[in-house]
C-alpha cells in the first residue's frame, strides 16, 4: 500500500481548535498515514504550544520565506512517504480521504491525487452565494467534475503528489500564493501542477471526489467585502501564475469556466427569478461582479513586474529547498 506523508501548514493561533481538528482527522484515516508534519509558519510562539500538544506529530517551523509556498516546500524536504498530502489547517478530512487518494497511484502515469472539499459554513450559507464561485472560499465549484477525472490543476487545501516529482520539476513557487500579506491570494498549487505537467509529459493529476474534506468558512469569509477581494486577488494571482507557465496553459481552464460555466449560473439565477425566486438575482449579480473583480486583477497583475524570479537551477530538486526559488 502506498505510504503517504501529510504535510498541514498553520500561521496562526486563531486557528488553534481548527488545527487540533485537522490532525485528529488525518489520526483518524482507515489508511493510516505514514507521517503527519506540521509546519509553523515563522511563529516561534505557536510551534512550541503546538509541539506540546500534538505528540506524535512532526512539529517544526518554515524554514524557507514567509507564506503558505514556504510552509509546503519546508514539509516536502522533511517527508518520507512515496506521496505527500496536503490539507488546510481549517480543515478536517473524511476516514477515507488518504485510502481514496493511495487508490490513484496504482496507475504509474499518475502524478498527483485530490479530492472534493465541502464547505463547513461557521454562520448559514449566505443567500446571494453561487455554487459557481466556490472557489472563493477554497471550495470545489459547480463546473468542477463530479465524479473521478482527469484535470488540469488540484486545489492545494486537498491534493498528494509522488514525492519524486519535486526532485524532478521543483517545488512550489514564493511569491504565489498565500503569505504574510492581507491580500488573499492564490494559485501556488496551478503554477506548480501545470509546471509538473509541462516538464513531464504525459503526468496525469486526477480529481476523486470521493476523497473528502469540509472546509472551515468563518463568519469574516461570508460577506461579500471578503468575496469581492478574494476574487480581485485571484485575478492578481492568475496573472502570476501565466507570467510563470504561459497563458495558453495558464488559462485553459478559465477560458471553458468563463464562457461556459458563468454564463450558465448567470441564467440559472435568472431563472430562478422568473420561478418566484428572487435570491436568484442576486447569485447571477454576484456571479457578474466576481468576473469583473476577478478581470481587473488580471489586467492590474499584468501590468505589474512579477515579485517572484525562478532561478536556472529550477528543478534540481535540493533537499533544503524543494522549491528553488530565489529570495
Amino acid at each position: 500500500m502506498t505510504s503517504i506523508s501529510v504535510i498541514i501548514c498553520a500561521h496562526t493561533a486563531e486557528r488553534w481548535d481548527a488545527t487540533l481538528a485537522a490532525v485528529a482527522s488525518v489520526r483518524a484515516q482507515t489508511l493510516p498515514a505514514a507521517e503527519i508534519i506540521l509546519i509553523v509558519d515563522h511563529n516561534p510562539e505557536l510551534q512550541e504550544r503546538l509541539a506540546g500538544s500534538l505528540p506524535g506529530v512532526r512539529v517544526t517551523g518554515n524554514a524557507e520565506q514567509r507564506g503558505l509556498s514556504g510552509g509546503k516546500n519546508t514539509g516536502i524536504a522533511l517527508a518520507r512517504g512515496a506521496v505527500v498530502a496536503f490539507l488546510d489547517d481549517d480543515a478536517v478530512a473524511g476516514p477515507r480521504w488518504l485510502e481514496f487518494l493511495a487508490e490513484s497511484y496504482a496507475d504509474p502515469a499518475v502524478a498527483g491525487a485530490g479530492g472534493l472539499t465541502l464547505p463547513r459554513w461557521q454562520e448559514r450559507q449566505p443567500w446571494w452565494y453561487p455554487e459557481e464561485l466556490a472557489w472563493v472560499i477554497g471550495c470545489s465549484y459547480r463546473g468542477m467534475p463530479t465524479s473521478r477525472a482527469p484535470v488540469r490543476n488540484l486545489h492545494g487545501g486537498n491534493a498528494s503528489f509522488r514525492r519524486d516529482v519535486f526532485a524532478a520539476v521543483g517545488g512550489f513557487t514564493s511569491g504565489i500564493g498565500r503569505s504574510a500579506g492581507k491580500r488573499p491570494l492564490g494559485g501556488e498549487e496551478t503554477e506548480f501542477c501545470i509546471r509538473l505537467t509541462q516538464q513531464r509529459p504525459g503526468s496525469v493529476l486526477i480529481f476523486d471526489d470521493r476523497a473528502v474534506i469540509w472546509h472551515l468558512i468563518p463568519a469574516a469569509r461570508s460577506r461579500f467585502s471578503y468575496f469581492r477581494a478574494r476574487c480581485y486577488a485571484e485575478g492578481l494571482s492568475k496573472a502570476m501564475v501565466t507570467a510563470s507557465v504561459g497563458a495558453g496553459d495558464g488559462l485553459s481552464t478559465e477560458r471553458r469556466y468563463t464562457v461556459r460555466t458563468l454564463p450558465l449560473g448567470v441564467a440559472r439565477g435568472l431563472l430562478d427569478l422568473v420561478r418566484g425566486r428572487p435570491a436568484g438575482l442576486g447569485r447571477a449579480a454576484v456571479i457578474v461582479a466576481g468576473l469583473a473583480a476577478a478581470m481587473a486583477g488580471y489586467l492590474i497583475g499584468s501590468l505589474r513586474r512579477p515579485a517572484w524570479r525562478r532561478t536556472p537551477d529550477d528543478g534540481a530538486g535540493g533537499a533544503g529547498a524543494p522549491g528553488g526559488v530565489s529570495r
